[in-house]
């Protein structure tokens, strides 16, 4: 033990005196979470949509008043008048609006008439965000102007009550788990697989040759020192986080129980595949030309960006013995949901097997020779 800590010790030692690599593998997860969780989690505002008004009856002023409240309220869209459909259609092409309306003749007369009056939306549907959140509203526009002023005595549509058991999670809030997972994935990449590599090549390991340390020993002693790395940035990385989206959770001590016991088992997983993937590695380079890949390998099919329900079956069948997986859906479970011990309890078995298994096979393969 003693000898296995001199080796912890060691690596502790050269990874505090590089605070560099410290700030370098929490500051991209940071700005992922900064970045991309306002990027994507924004509500679409400021959108300029052609009127195009062949009408100019008393039901398409109503249509056109209906577009001027979303303007000045949720902003999701601006109204720009246009006299020729064929105009707005190419500015639409060339993108110099997002989205036509056209009001027909004769709609003001269909409406009265209730003769299926048609109103016309061309969108760019390129870009699938915008043209979403577009159709979204002008579909909301278009149910609250064909509901009746008086309502039939007997309903004739079923409504559907939504409860939803959760406050509002907004983007930012969801991509805290993917960030936790990433500042860990990172550590262990930076502070153990290419460390460890760079050592082999400079010739450190050539220096335990001569002492009396066991194989066992080096073994853990390198791994246990990359998973304190990994622990320190999972750490880190959720206060830091949190506090960032606004989440109280880190303030509940039963909840910062189940957190640094998910940090834990995520950094024996992590630091076990990666040991297991570098153990017979000697080229400085191949673990930096890894890391790419393997970020694409494990972490998008993890579902952190999108629900793994939506995946191919070949995908989400990689989601199943992805690490990534189960490390997130227990943040979320913790951080999101509240869920408790029992919600993470399958995560956190998962975790602890598959980095125990990986370090044990890693274990016969490692080289205690030149």
């Amino acid at each position: 033990m003693i000898r296995m800590f001199a080796i912890v010790e060691r690596e502790m030692r050269k990874f505090f005196r590089s605070p560099m690599l410290m700030i370098m593998s929490l500051m991209m997860p940071i700005l992922q979470l900064l970045i991309m969780g306002n990027a994507f989690g924004g509500k679409i505002v400021g959108e300029k949509i052609a009127v195009v008004d062949y009408d100019h009856g008393p039901q398409a002023v109503r249509l056109r008043e209906a577009f001027d409240s979303i303007a000045v309220n949720i902003k999701t869209f601006t109204t720009v008048d246009y006299t020729d459909e064929v105009q707005a259609r190419e500015d639409v092409r060339t993108g110099k609006i997002n989205a036509a309306v056209i009001i027909p003749k004769q709609y003001s007369r269909r409406v009265y008439a209730q003769d299926k009056p048609v109103i016309g939306l061309v969108v760019d549907d390129s870009d699938q965000f915008s043209s979403g959140s577009i159709e979204g509203e002008m579909q909301s526009v278009v149910a609250a102007l064909t509901t009746p002023v008086i309502q039939p005595r007997m309903a004739s549509q079923i409504a559907l009550e939504i409860v939803e058991l959760y406050p509002y999670v907004n983007y930012l809030k969801f991509l805290l788990p993917a960030c936790v997972a990433m500042a860990m994935y990172i550590s262990v990449m930076i502070g153990g697989g290419m460390l460890y590599i760079d050592d082999k090549a400079r010739g450190v390991h050539e220096g335990y040759l001569v002492t009396p340390i066991t194989k066992l020993e080096l073994v853990f002693g390198l791994n246990l020192a990359a998973a304190i790395k990994a622990v320190l940035a999972g750490i880190c990385l959720t206060v830091i986080g949190s506090l960032i989206a606004g989440l109280g959770v880190i303030f509940h001590p039963v909840a910062d129980l189940e957190l640094l016991a998910m940090i834990i088992v995520t950094a024996v997983a992590f630091n076990g595949m990666m040991f297991l993937l570098m153990v017979r590695v000697d080229d400085p380079l191949t673990p930096r030309a890894m890391f790419g890949v393997l970020n694409m390998l494990l972490f998008y099919p993890s579902g952190a960006m999108y629900p793994i329900a939506a995946f191919p079956p070949w995908l989400r069948a990689l989601s199943v013995i992805d690490p990534f997986t189960y490390c997130i859906d227990g943040f979320k479970a913790i951080l999101l949901k509240d869920g408790g011990f029992t919600a993470i309890r399958f995560d956190l078995l998962f975790l602890f097997v598959f980095g125990i298994g990986t370090l044990l096979i890693a274990t016969p393969l490692f080289k205690r020779t030149l």
